[in-house]
């Protein structure tokens, strides 16, 4: 899981950036590793949350310094139900 919110004075100079992508180069930010599952905007806020599959933290990490000149960023690993469960199940 990423959240973000983006500094205030990189607030229009970030959204005409992002605007201005398309869902190709979108892709060819993150790279091959990282995979999104979904991703929501709070625009009057400038903060957001996504979620990501990705099992390389190298990658993510790599990825995230491509914003986090104008963002504060907070990456989290996160588990669907069934993970949690599994985990659980491992750990009884």
């Amino acid at each position: 899981m990423h959240k973000w919110r983006v500094h205030p004075q990189h607030r229009h100079e970030t959204l005409k950036a992002f605007s201005q992508m398309d869902a190709a180069a979108d892709a060819a930010d993150m790279g091959d590793k990282i995979r999104l599952i979904g991703r929501w905007h709070d625009v009057a806020r400038f903060e957001g949350v996504a979620i990501y599959e990705c099992d390389d933290a190298i990658a993510m990490s790599n990825w995230v310094l491509n914003w986090n000149h104008v963002m504060d960023v907070d990456v989290s690993v996160v588990l669907d139900d069934e993970e949690a469960r599994r985990l659980g199940r491992q750990r009884s």
